[in-house]
């Protein structure tokens, strides 16, 4: 059995590897990972940050420094949070230094992975209000195909309410993680979320202009590009008067002055401009599912690990939530990320049991079931990319998991955990159980080819390394 990790002293040695409390400008975290940004990244020591025992690696990612620890990492921030001198609350509000940030682009690698890596920070820190919403929808059809409560009652409202807020308020959610990403005012970015929201702007019957020029009558409520465009231009204009404006006037008139510029371009051009990409790009995700249902499924089971190695797939929330605005599931993201997750556990399982290691065979089991539970980071940085031939059992499965989640039209109707304990979120509203049956095969299917390639895989491995030992013998 894996001995108790010591909290403490890794957190120690993440400061030491990180070149001291002094240069760490802050620290926050997501469900699996503790994010780190310093003041000067050449003092980091990245072999040494590898190395600490109970990181399972340590991914250095556009200025961001990402310890992969597991689903305890809340307990290694709490010691973050016992340190002076360390601002372990999550906002950072620096101009100065996030137009440092802004200098090289060099330095933030390729515009796509730039991308990418804003997509998916921006949406890791509202995980968790995804999944309780998610599954409070979740709970909807329990209450409904299990308890018989009514969808005119009271009860069944309540838990419906909760739900829809969780969606509906999600530019505000979005628009605090954004800006607090760019190390904007994350309170301003939840602002322009709510500006987006309020009622009486979208329903002013098209009559709302500014000095003439009309403003679009849209509802943005469960959107998430109009506010990220919205939020990218104030975090600039909020720089630049921060940068300006004297210290005297500097808190009271740099929001200000950013909201009234911002504020009106956004309704009368980024907002528009984001809801027609999304709308587009459901258009065509939606068509290259219909061209080539399993191909395209199959495509996200395969690589989806690949996407969690290097911190890309909390990028694909844009695209789920777009699915789900249009056409009410979402049969191409969540159907081929959950074979994907099962086909790791399969693999973990099976490394598992291939492990002579004890400490090693307890990680492989402790990832395999982290996964069984969505979370799949500890599996693919602890198991997958370490011995490599436990990747190519979890490729297979989510190749075969996801080519039949395809063939079948098997789909997922809330946004949460892509496995079996999210079971209620594949039964369809109309309370038939087909979509759930079909989605515990896929599961099944994923879970199983992932860990009888995972042993064939690995049988393989042991006999070439076999040979490799008696010929050199």
């Amino acid at each position: 059995m894996a001995a108790k990790k010591d909290y403490a002293a890794m957190r120690d040695q993440i400061i030491e590897a990180c070149g001291g409390v002094g240069n760490i400008a802050s620290v926050t975290h997501c469900m699996t990972r503790l994010r780190v940004q310093l003041k000067d990244q050449s003092k980091l020591n990245e072999e040494a940050g590898k190395s600490i025992k109970g990181v399972l690696t340590l991914v250095v990612q556009n200025g961001e420094n990402q310890f992969v620890i597991g689903q305890d990492v809340p307990s290694l921030y709490e010691e973050f949070q016992k340190v002076d001198g360390i601002n372990a609350a999550g906002v950072v509000d620096d101009p100065e230094a996030a137009a440092a940030d802004t200098k090289d682009p060099k330095d933030h690698g390729k515009v796509v992975s730039a991308i990418l890596s804003f997509l998916g920070d921006t949406f890791s820190p509202v995980i968790p209000v995804i999944i309780a919403g998610g599954l409070m929808g979740a709970v909807l059809s329990l209450l409904v195909n299990f308890f018989g409560v009514s969808t005119d009652s009271g009860t069944y409202r309540l838990f419906s309410y909760i739900n829809q807020a969780t969606f509906y308020f999600l530019p505000v959610f979005i628009g605090f993680s954004a800006a607090t990403r760019l190390k904007s005012n994350g309170y301003l970015g939840a602002f322009l979320g709510a500006i987006l929201l309020y009622y009486t702007i979208n329903i002013d019957n098209g009559s709302l202009d500014l000095f003439g020029i009309p403003v679009a009558q849209v509802t943005y409520n469960a959107t998430v590009f109009p506010i990220i465009l919205g939020v990218l231009l104030m975090s600039v204009v909020y720089r630049w008067f921060q940068k300006v404006l004297p210290d005297v006037l500097r808190t009271v008139f740099a929001p200000l002055l950013t909201m009234l510029v911002v504020a009106p371009v956004t309704l009368i051009v980024l907002a528009p401009i984001g809801y027609t990409i999304g709308t587009g790009l459901a258009t065509v995700l939606l068509a290259v599912y219909h061209a080539a249902p399993a191909v395209a499924v199959a495509f996200v089971g395969c690589f989806t690990p690949w996407l969690v190695f290097f911190g890309m797939n909390n990028a694909l929330y844009p695209l789920q939530f777009t699915l789900m605005a249009e056409v009410g599931s979402d049969p191409l993201i969540c159907a081929g990320m959950v074979a994907a997750n099962m086909a790791v556990a399969g693999a973990c399982m099976a490394a598992a049991r291939i492990e002579k290691d004890v400490d090693e065979k307890s990680v492989a089991i402790g990832a395999g079931i982290s996964a069984l539970c969505s979370i799949t980071e500890p599996g693919v940085y602890g198991v997958l990319f370490t011995k490599r031939f436990p990747l190519k059992g979890a490729m297979v499965g989510g190749v075969i998991g996801g080519a039949l989640a395809g063939i079948t039209g098997m789909t997922q109707y809330v946004i949460t955990a892509c496995s079996f304990i999210a079971f209620p979120a594949y039964i369809s509203p109309d309370g038939s159980f087909t979509n759930l049956w079909l989605a515990l095969l896929v599961m099944a299917v994923s879970f199983a080819v992932g860990f009888v390639a995972t042993l064939a895989f690995g049988k393989g491995t042991q006999e070439k390394g076999a040979e490799t030992v008696a010929q050199a013998a």
